[in-house]
């Protein structure tokens, strides 16, 4: 069975850090791709990063170019997502996603056939 647990998210004052996880059971990260997507009440969901499977090419979404950076665990069983100078249109829940491919490319676009419950990040001061 496969699961997708986030954690790490919470309520935190603008330019404050979080280091949001994704403990992946059931599935290898080197044949999955694993993507963070956000969802702000009101909004359409937006994939923000993501690690290709094999060979952890990374990709950015312009609104958090320089200020995210996602990354794998040694034991490649975890992602993280960290998230710097939090702004308060980063308020959203962030949901970790995994899709099957072998590409050293990656991109949010695709399937993605696993998804986490997701975690709540909030920014206000």
């Amino acid at each position: 069975q496969v699961q997708l647990v986030e954690s790490g998210g919470g309520w935190v004052q603008p330019g404050a850090s979080l280091r949001l996880s994704c403990a992946a059971s059931g599935i290898s990260l080197n044949d999955y791709r694993i993507g963070w997507f956000r969802q702000a009440p009101g909004k359409e969901r937006e994939g923000v990063a993501c690690i290709s499977s094999r060979v952890g090419n990374t990709y950015y979404a312009d609104s958090v170019k320089g200020r995210f950076t996602i990354s794998k665990d040694n034991a490649e069983t975890t992602v993280y997502l960290q998230v710097n100078s939090l702004k308060p249109e980063d308020t959203a829940v962030y949901y970790c996603a995994a899709g099957f491919s072998l590409l050293t490319t990656c991109s949010p676009q695709g399937t993605y056939s696993y998804w986490g419950q997701g975690t709540q990040v909030t920014v206000s001061s």
